[in-house]
């Protein structure tokens, strides 16, 4: 009932600002523009005399406005008499005003040194970076495009202070883990929104069948290509307006549009590679292993004579060295194959400009035979219907498809688990030749012969929006978005496979996400001598709904059937989902001489999540900037080029990751009882549930060096959540497993430092350097339960630790004398039990960030990327497997490190000797398996080279570039595993737990990039 009061809500309003859209846009259509004077131009480059296509051309205090053409020329046909002013700007140049006295003028800009005068987009606005308050860092893509990554998200790793992300895995489109200044909840949601061309995209995996506890990453049906810019908003004064939803940071992405006045550009580029492990895990060899459970079996006080491996002739499996070594990572990893091709068309009239794009990606994974290929087709079109009434509409079209196999946990279809795990001593078919599992896993032979794992996402996300300019000071604007997702998987198990035993297993599940979206804007801004002003009213309208229909299907005649209508047996399940928001928001901002610089930000959310006694949230945000090299004090010091403080405070709420029906008492219709339909309880209600809030606090200096030579950026921020959403766990009494509540408060604070610096800089050779690096302090402040996580309760969240921490059993030391490990005695009962156990170490880094140098040197040009974490734990779940020193048999393979082992008195090793007590070599949770996951990794490394200007104008090519890059050439970590950013499962609270997990590959590719 509450869900369909706030839709009917909705409609009305939506209902009626789509009126006061058409309206303005009618009555704006019938002016006409004077024709009584002209004025010709062009717009060049100061330093190299060459045209600027695009340019904006306008003239100041009218909605007068044109860009150039691919000459750099504009004309003005208009009712302004001579003299007027003009004002001119163009991406990366700084923006002039100069005054027309007649019909023909040529102005020069001046580029930029450094991003100040930037124009960032700021929440529904734009702005120039000088005059910002909030803490906003602007992507520079030119050098995170070409990294092969499904989604764009995992190109920006160590781009943006303060952004921490960690790709988890080598598998191309997987989800992974972005935080914005740390984690703010347990149970709601910790990513930030992602808002494309104005649409808030859904980040949430449809993925329903099970990989191991990995998930599909929704943001990789995006084509990176496209995309022109990226913001990422950190603060509370630069998210407050998106409210609920920005909660944990907003990442703006705006796609590439055509220019007014351009020209039809055609760009192409291609690229192909190829990629492969860096290492692979060091096994013992089939020898190796026997000697080590015979060892084990001694060790433990069993006669020698009965050992596991002795002649057959007395019974036993045959003397070590007689055993065979069965290689199966060479098996599964493979050097894998990339392509990439795209194609864009672009341009535009006076009054009407296109941007068509179509593009084609395919990866393979170094796993076999995991794949990942995306399509995209992109149409953005924006039609001026006079110079008061602009229209316009954004279109991204992508198809997705993997071939998903089970990388994570789990025995039963795991491809890395059954090639890593099983014993290398174990042959994969019998003593009749016939292929079968070992260990508990599948043959590697059969799972990479019948593997039948499949998933196809179509996504559709568009916006129509239309824009009038009442006035110099006055515009609005109105949008209507969309984002489906349509998600089909299916998979096939057969008869020769544990899932598919004893006669088969499918399912197939097809989800649907379809999220409206419609929104208003009102802004105006005026400046009357010193003072400016600033208004922005708006709402936002949304309604998300989610539905999923499932089936599986159980024993088939045979392998050749595999539609779910053959099986004998059949169950289906069906869900459906829905949820709305209201949103009302205004910002207030004043500026005095461009010195002193205010805003205020008020935002209402009403979501139908909640019950009504809070289903209304309000979230104020506050800033203020003073901008000191205006002062008199430092107008005069020469080598400070601009210099600005700033400080925010704000709040912001929460509800991502609720349930839509969080707070209602539900029941459950599919409860039968002897056969006859019947309903039962499933979910306790709670009317008062509350947003989870958080509130922020950040102070930041901007400061420019030397002409612009050298800008640093820096900001200190504390935030702390309270009215944390919790699953809370009820008595087994109440007929209820879990409650929904309010019962956590969590705090984050830290520091984040940018610089940049042009070294070098003449005509033919130029060196810039770009270098971040952050810190985030977590901790749960509130907890009364402690909670659980991972396998075997790896991760703790306890009041007073900072999120994901381990909870594990501290080894202190294997004693030289006896080989055993030693461990803490917290209780000192004499006795090692799960009392002992104790929070010992966390995921997260005491710094991390990026280094990025680009060189060019006349044609040519390079770029070097680091990303580095330093601090952070990650536990080798792996080794904990792999060094049972035979206690495990033939359940298990040995890692090549247990030959390290405590064998006499007198030994100091790390590796106790096998003997099969359970603490030590079976004690899960130990110390000895948590490492350091500090690394230093060269991301990426290109090398380019174009073509001169006079020798493609022969050909009629504006431009041609050359290019190769590697990618993950080096990492420097001490982390014994494949990958210190691995992490088993895509659930934000078992990070850190390396197992069964593919590494990011090393690669290399080749390609060209063609303009006509």
């Amino acid at each position: 009932m509450q869900s369909f009061r706030i839709t009917k809500l909705t409609a009305k309003v939506s209902g009626l600002f789509i009126l006061y859209l058409f309206v303005p846009l009618i009555l704006a259509a019938q002016t006409k523009p004077l024709i009584n004077s002209t004025l010709n131009g062009r717009v060049l480059d100061a330093k190299a005399r060459t045209p600027l296509p695009g340019a904006r051309v306008h003239i100041k205090g009218t909605t007068h406005e044109v860009s150039a053409d691919a000459d750099g020329k504009f004309s003005f046909v208009t009712g302004q008499k001579f003299p007027y002013t003009l004002i001119i700007s163009f991406v990366g140049y700084q923006q002039r005003e100069v005054t027309a006295n007649g019909a023909y003028i040529d102005v020069e800009l001046k580029e930029l040194q450094n991003d100040l005068n930037d124009v960032v987009v700021v929440g529904y606005v734009t702005q120039q970076r000088k005059n910002m308050i909030g803490s906003i860092t602007k992507v520079d893509l030119a050098d995170t495009k070409s990294i092969p990554a499904g989604s764009f998200d995992a190109q920006l790793q160590g781009k943006v202070a303060g952004v921490q992300i960690s790709s988890n895995t080598g598998v191309p489109g997987e989800a992974i883990n972005v935080r914005v200044r740390g984690a703010t909840s347990i149970n709601a949601g910790n990513g930030p929104l992602y808002v494309l061309d104005g649409v808030f995209m859904n980040s949430r995996s449809l993925q329903t069948i099970g990989t191991g506890g990995k998930a599909t990453s929704p943001i990789s049906d995006i084509n990176p290509e496209d995309i022109a810019s990226v913001e990422v908003l950190k603060d509370a004064d630069a998210t407050a307006l998106y409210g609920s939803r920005g909660a944990n940071g907003v990442i703006l992405i705006t796609t590439k549009r055509g220019k007014f006045n351009q020209k039809p550009k055609i760009n192409f580029n291609t690229s192909f590679g190829w990629s492969k492990a860096e290492k692979l895990w060091e096994l013992t060899t089939g020898p190796q292993h026997a000697a080590l459970v015979n060892e084990n079996w001694i060790n433990t006080g069993n006669p020698f004579a009965t050992r596991p491996f002795r002649p057959v002739a007395e019974g036993g499996r045959g003397l070590p060295e007689e055993q065979q070594t069965y290689d199966r990572l060479d098996q599964v990893f493979k050097t894998a194959g990339l392509q990439n091709y795209d194609l864009s068309l672009s341009g535009g009239s006076a009054e009407t400009k296109y941007y068509i794009a179509a593009g084609y990606n395919k990866q393979e994974s170094i796993l076999s035979p995991i794949t990942f290929d995306r399509a995209s087709f992109k149409v953005n079109l924006d039609q001026k219907i006079n110079d008061k009434v602009t229209i316009g509409v954004s279109n991204t079209f992508g198809r997705t498809h993997r071939n998903q196999a089970r990388a994570g946990d789990g025995p039963a279809g795991g491809l890395l688990q059954a090639a890593l795990h099983t014993p290398t001593y174990l042959s994969p078919v019998n003593e009749l030749g016939v292929s079968v599992g070992r260990a508990g896993f599948d043959n590697v032979d059969l799972l990479l012969k019948y593997y039948d794992v499949n998933s196809t996402s179509l996504r559709y996300i568009g916006n129509l929006y239309g824009e009038v300019k009442f006035s110099p000071n006055l515009s609005f604007r109105s949008s209507v978005g969309v984002d489906y997702n349509n998600y089909n998987e299916s998979e096939y198990w057969n008869t020769f496979l544990i899932s598919g035993s004893p006669n088969g297993l499918a399912t197939s599940t097809i989800s649907q996400s379809t999220s409206l979206i419609n929104e208003q804007t009102l802004t105006y801004r005026k400046t009357a001598g010193k003072h400016g002003f600033g208004l922005l009213v708006g709402n936002t309208l949304q309604s998300d709904v989610a539905t999923f229909t499932g089936a599986t299907g159980r024993g088939f005649a045979n392998n050749s059937f595999k539609q779910i209508s053959s099986a004998s047996t059949t169950t289906s399940s069906q869900g459906w989902s829905k949820n709305t928001l209201a949103s009302f928001f205004s910002k207030a901002d004043y500026s005095f001489d461009g010195k002193y610089l205010f805003d205020l930000i008020i935002r209402a959310d009403g979501s139908s999540r909640f019950g009504d006694n809070n289903r209304w949230g309000y979230f104020p945000s506050a800033g203020a900037a003073w901008r000191l090299k205006k002062e008199n004090f430092l107008k005069d010091v020469a080598f400070i080029s601009d210099f600005k403080i700033r400080t925010s405070y704000g709040i912001t709420g929460n509800q991502n990751g609720l349930g839509d029906f969080a707070t209602l008492g539900l029941w459950n219709g599919g409860s039968s009882y002897q056969d006859n339909p019947g309903i039962a309880p499933q979910q306790l209600a709670n009317p008062d549930l509350k947003w989870e809030r958080t509130k922020q606090f950040n102070i930041g200096t901007d400061l420019s060096l030397f002409n612009d030579r050298i800008g640093i950026e820096f900001n200190y921020y504390r935030k702390y959540t309270d009215n944390g959403l919790l699953q809370v766990a009820l008595p087994a009494t109440t007929g209820f497993g879990t409650y929904t509540s309010n019962a956590a408060e969590i705090s984050n604070k830290g520091f984040e430092l940018n610089i940049s610096a042009v070294n070098i800089k003449t005509d033919d050779f130029s060196w810039s350097t770009s270098f971040n690096v952050a810190q985030n302090k977590n901790n749960i402040e509130k907890l009364s339960t402690a909670l659980k996580y991972g396998s075997r309760d790896l991760i703790l969240q306890q009041q007073g630790s900072p999120l994901y921490s381990f909870w594990l059993y501290k080894e202190l030391y294997v004693d030289p004398q006896t080989g055993n490990s030693v461990y803490e005695d917290v209780n000192n009962d004499g006795k090692i039990t799960v009392a002992d156990r104790q929070i010992y170490g966390n995921i997260w880094p005491k710094f991390f960030g990026g280094l990025t140098n680009s060189f060019t040197y006349k044609g040519f040009d390079a770029n070097l990327f680091f990303s580095f974490s330093y601090g952070n734990k990650i536990y080798n779940h792996n080794r904990f497997f792999g060094e049972g020193g035979g206690a495990r048999d033939a359940a298990r393979v040995i890692f090549a490190s247990n030959l390290d082992r405590w064998q006499q008195p007198g030994d100091v090793t790390d590796t106790p000797r096998p003997d099969g007590i359970n603490i030590n070599n079976y004690k899960d949770g130990g110390s000895r398996w948590l490492e350091d996951g500090s690394f230093l990794r060269l991301k990426s490394l290109t090398f380019g080279y174009t073509l001169p200007k006079y020798v493609t104008q022969k050909v009629k090519i504006e431009g041609l570039r050359f290019f190769v890059i590697g990618t993950n050439l080096l990492t420097m970590t001490n982390y014994t595993g494949l990958d210190p950013e691995s992490s088993v499962s895509s659930n934000q609270n078992e990070q850190g737990i390396d197992l069964g997990t593919p590494p990011q590959p090393r690669g290399i590719q080749i390609g060209l990039n063609v303009t006509l």
